[in-house]
């Protein structure tokens, strides 16, 4: 099945990015890879914010490296059945921003390709990872505030709860996509299986 008219793919050769995508691998909150195959979607408006920022990035020396964007609502069933927890993920019944390809997990690298500290790791489900937090070393703040700035400078809100997380400002603008209907091909034989 051909790729979502609405949704572009996200490479490191056209984006000028690194890909982490965390739920492709087991190096991530549930302990097992959520995603058949290593894939990075956004729909077309997020995929020009992401370019507005990633120049916005080079200009002070720092590139991004990317955890996750667009996410099957299989995958956002997958991660609430292991999770529930409203406070960092999206109940299905919700529609998250990122099944609409309209959100984005991503933190900043510097020249070497090493990434910023940011006080926590990425899907730290802890008050620690809230922007703003206080309780994390000054560095860290920074670092958050130079994301949050680059961020939404390019266009993106921010999830208060979520140092690395960024969406549209109106995602609900957007559809939520299964796997089939996104033609992403990312659940392949072990992601999870769901209800579009």
């Amino acid at each position: 099945m051909p790729l979502n008219e609405n949704l572009t793919e996200i490479t490191p050769e056209e984006f000028n990015v690194e890909l982490d995508l965390r739920y492709a691998t087991a190096n991530n909150f549930t302990g097992a890879a959520i995603y058949g195959r290593r894939a990075c979607f956004l729909n077309l408006e997020a995929a020009e914010n992401l370019r507005k920022a990633v120049e916005l990035a080079a200009d002070i020396g720092f590139r991004f490296k990317i955890f996750d964007a667009f996410r099957p609502t299989e995958a956002v069933q997958a991660l609430w059945d292991h999770s529930p927890n409203p406070d960092f993920l999206s109940a299905p019944s919700n529609g998250s921003p990122h099944s609409r390809g309209a959100a984005i997990d991503l933190t900043l690298i510097d020249g070497t390709g090493q990434e910023l500290e940011m006080g926590t790791g990425f899907d730290a489900m802890t008050p620690m990872s809230y922007h703003g937090a206080r309780d994390i070393a000054a560095e860290a703040q920074r670092n958050r505030a130079i994301l949050l700035g680059l961020m939404t400078a390019a266009g993106w809100d921010f999830y208060r709860n979520e140092w690395w997380h960024y969406q549209l400002f109106t995602p609900r603008r957007y559809p939520t996509l299964s796997d089939k209907a996104a033609g992403s091909r990312l659940m392949g034989e072990t992601g999870q299986s769901g209800a579009e």
